[in-house]
């Protein structure tokens, strides 16, 4: 199986060299990067990439216009704060062989800090897609990608792209954790608090759930980043 990376980037130059070394490290067989950001050296610093593509801000629309440019079997979209284990590749493929209802998964997540509190936020996020079945994006969702195709992508969201798409992969097959981790940067949770953080992303899930559209939830969202 032939695994392509989508990167969606919007102003990572500090992060996007590390994100694509740790895709050349796995074996990827092709990593593109999709920028929406202004005034940034983001492009600039993802020569190492195979493709470089910019497109319209929204991180379903770079990941669906990546998605679109790839050449593998298998996509893997991947946050530019993340760096993939150097057997991700390998297990991904080995979970796909398994049975063809095995459609989709991520990954285990290590926070970049080593304070026991950490533990307790990847316990919870491994939980929430083993009971709900909801990947997040910083969990590194990978899909067939004639799964992929079938569904349509990403439902072209402001916010909660992740969880609508996770839905609509729950009715095409199984999703599976892998056991292997990528490592993902504490920054949000060192900037805005362990448990705000954990508040306020779960506070948005439910009121998505109630009916507010992802337009307004995603203005809500900047204003208390």
């Amino acid at each position: 199986m032939r695994v392509s990376v989508i990167i969606p980037t919007l102003n990572e130059s500090s992060q996007i060299a590390a994100c694509i070394q740790s895709c050349r490290d796995a074996d990827c067989h092709e990593v593109i990067v999709v920028d929406a950001g202004i005034n940034d050296d983001t492009i600039s610093l993802a020569g190492q990439a195979d493709k470089v593509i910019t497109s319209d801000r929204g991180r379903s629309r770079q990941q669906n216009v990546g998605a679109s440019v790839a050449t593998g079997d298998v996509l893997l979209f991947l946050h530019a704060d993340c760096r993939l284990p150097a057997t991700a590749v390998a297990d991904i493929c080995e979970a796909l062989s398994r049975s063809p209802q095995i459609i989709a998964g991520c990954f285990q997540q290590r926070i970049d800090n080593d304070n026991w509190k950490y533990r307790i936020t990847e316990w919870g996020d491994l939980w929430r897609v083993r009971l709900l079945g909801w990947m997040y994006g910083d969990q590194g969702i990978f899909v067939r990608r004639d799964v992929f195709e079938r569904v349509g992508g990403f439902p072209e969201l402001d916010l909660m792209e992740d969880i609508a798409f996770s839905k609509l992969l729950s009715r095409q097959g199984r999703k599976v954790v892998l056991a292997s981790k990528l490592t993902v940067s504490a920054r949000r949770w060192e900037k805005m608090g362990m448990v705000w953080q954990a508040v306020r992303n779960w506070t948005f899930v439910v009121l998505w759930h109630l009916g507010i559209s992802a337009a307004t939830l995603a203005r809500w969202y900047r204003a208390v980043r």
